[in-house]
């Protein structure tokens, strides 16, 4: 008998039928990688996270048991299976049934017509909320357990993905503490993301800098941290070192000069976003590769969402780094965006900021500008 398998109490719901559709769609044409269903979940699980912080800041009861806001990915090679759980607030039985079995937006059937018939899902644009279903792009079955913060019952939701979906009831010792838990069993195909070692590249590569800590483990093993959930561009400038500039720039830029001139703020107003951004030292070798992978990185709130966008004009091609929006709106995958006036607008004040700065350097620094001048200028 399956372990997983709904007991009598458990209650039988049908997927919406946008719900439905979407799942094929998303499957089908929308993510053009899986390894985005990781990132989606561990975006999940930090959102829950940051809920539950901003929440207990007026009902500090709520974390009453444990004060620790993190993610935890468990990996099991030989069932082929994949766990992710936060310490997050967590859902009830409603939420359960609200947040995994509707899509309750407004525009949603006409959002999904229009991603039917696009080429391409990353030609729409809007925050929909779905990147939890994403995870049957590589599951042949998920089961989320949960146990909303400060509530005494758990309940579990599960489906295969193919219509409908069950909720029932859980006793404690089966449910976490806090938080959810977000069960795969993987599809024979999408076995590879059992292995930790797997886990491990597309956490560095994706969710490096979320803002919570994220730990890996097999099963039966130690869990050991990934990442610490800070992100160095989010810090003062007061606060990071020359060493750390330093190290992070070989990290972003896949570069082992020195860069010419660093660029690190804060824009705070009508948007809100944070940048740290380098010109190089030395001509990247692929500088004109028409196939080169970018190496501006467009995150939101500490997610990574793609190195393919086009932020600055193309004679600022050689700047490398991060830019980190708090509010940008993104397509159904985050793969791929839409020409937006949001990244427009960013897009300019970035340029003037690094046309500004290295304006300073010509004034501060002559010989290291002219040697800027005399590698990107024209």
């Amino acid at each position: 008998m399956d372990e997983n398998a709904p007991s009598a109490k458990a209650e039988h719901h049908a997927f919406q039928a946008e719900v439905s559709r979407l799942l094929h769609l998303m499957v089908h044409s929308v993510y053009s990688n899986k390894d985005i269903f990781l990132r989606e979940l561990v975006s999940n699980a930090a959102d829950a996270c940051e809920k539950l912080r901003y929440l207990a800041l007026s009902e500090p009861d709520m974390l009453a048991g444990d004060e620790t806001l993190a993610i935890t990915i468990e990996s099991d090679e030989v069932g082929r299976r994949l766990s992710v759980l936060d310490t997050g607030v967590g859902m009830s039985r409603e939420e359960m049934i609200d947040n995994l079995g509707t899509i309750a937006r407004s525009g949603t059937r006409a959002f999904l017509d229009g991603l039917s018939e696009a080429k391409d899902g990353g030609a729409l644009i809007g925050r929909f909320g779905v990147g939890f279903y994403a995870a049957f792009m590589v599951a042949d079955n998920v089961r989320v357990v949960s146990r909303k913060a400060g509530a005494d019952e758990a309940f579990a939701w599960m489906s295969d993905g193919k219509g409908e979906f069950t909720v029932e009831p859980v006793g404690l010792a089966d449910a976490p503490l806090r938080g959810a838990r977000v069960e795969l069993h993987l599809a024979e195909d999408a076995a590879d993301y059992a292995k930790e070692a797997t886990v491990e590249r597309v956490i560095r590569e994706y969710s490096a800098h979320v803002p919570m800590p994220i730990r890996i483990r097999s099963v039966g093993g130690e869990a050991r941290a990934v990442t610490d959930g800070s992100a160095l561009w989010m810090k003062p400038k007061s606060a990071v070192t020359p060493e750390e500039y330093k190290e992070f720039y070989g990290t972003v830029a896949d570069a082992f000069d020195e860069p010419a001139l660093t660029v690190h703020y804060r824009a705070e107003g009508r948007h809100e976003y944070s940048v740290l951004v380098f010109v190089p030292t030395q001509k990247p070798f692929d500088l004109f590769d028409p196939a080169r992978k970018g190496r501006l990185k467009l995150y939101v709130r500490r997610v990574f969402i793609t190195d393919e966008a086009t932020i600055l004009p193309g004679w600022l091609r050689f700047v490398r780094g991060v830019i980190d929006s708090e509010d940008l709106p993104l397509n159904i995958s985050r793969e791929m965006l839409q020409t937006n006036p949001i990244l427009e607008a960013i897009g300019r004040n970035v340029t003037n900021r690094v046309l500004g700065d290295l304006a300073k350097l010509a004034d501060t620094d002559t010989a290291n500008f002219e040697r800027v001048l005399e590698t990107f200028g024209p």
